[in-house]
């Protein structure tokens, strides 16, 4: 038989960021409210470790930091922590971070069916109120597409998508790869 501790109803950021830490299971952080994280699918897995390996030695030659799904960014000091798939912050603040992101450059969430809808609702509206953001990435787990949402000029955002046999084009980073490499390996249903 497996205890199952009663995860608390409504608690402060306080007690969130003290809470979260002893759980077993990751819990995001939305207007005083914790949601505990599903578990991916492999071909969700297989896309956000295939961006990362590709990402990180381009990142890391520009002092910037890259991290995967574990690491939680901070989307207000009031309402919200989320963990994204791929984050990456270039901030001086966020390189020596221990227990979340606060000036994230480019957030990247993959898409499954479960998350989809939240990726692209409440996610999408709360990541674009974030001033350092520079660029929100979509990646369906389901079908070769992405979606790349751009800062443009005040709060317009540019948006590009891709698809098979496609450069993807990260600005923000300096960063380009053709959509294959995200896909490599992804095995489809």
């Amino acid at each position: 038989m497996v205890a199952i501790s009663q995860q608390p109803q409504k608690m402060t950021i306080e007690e969130y960021l003290e809470w979260e830490p002893q759980q077993d299971l990751r819990y995001e952080y939305v207007n005083g409210e914790v949601f505990a994280m599903t578990g991916g699918t492999i071909p969700h897995n297989d896309i956000t470790l295939n961006l990362y390996r590709a990402l990180y030695p381009h990142v890391r030659s520009r002092g910037c930091r890259v991290n995967v799904s574990d690491v939680k960014v901070q989307v207000s000091s009031q309402n919200q922590y989320y963990y994204p798939d791929v984050i990456v912050s270039c901030d001086p603040q966020d390189l020596n971070a221990r227990k979340f992101i606060q000036f994230p450059k480019l957030i990247v969430e993959v898409l499954s069916p479960g998350t989809s809808a939240k990726d692209r609702g409440e996610k999408f509206t709360y990541y674009l109120t974030i001033p350092t953001l520079q660029e929100y990435i979509l990646i369906d787990s389901e079908k070769i597409s992405v979606e790349r949402y751009s800062r443009g000029e005040g709060r317009m955002w540019l948006y590009y998508p891709y698809t098979t046999v496609d450069i993807i084009t990260l600005s923000s980073i300096e960063f380009e790869c053709p959509i294959e490499l995200l896909y490599e390996g992804v095995v489809w249903s």
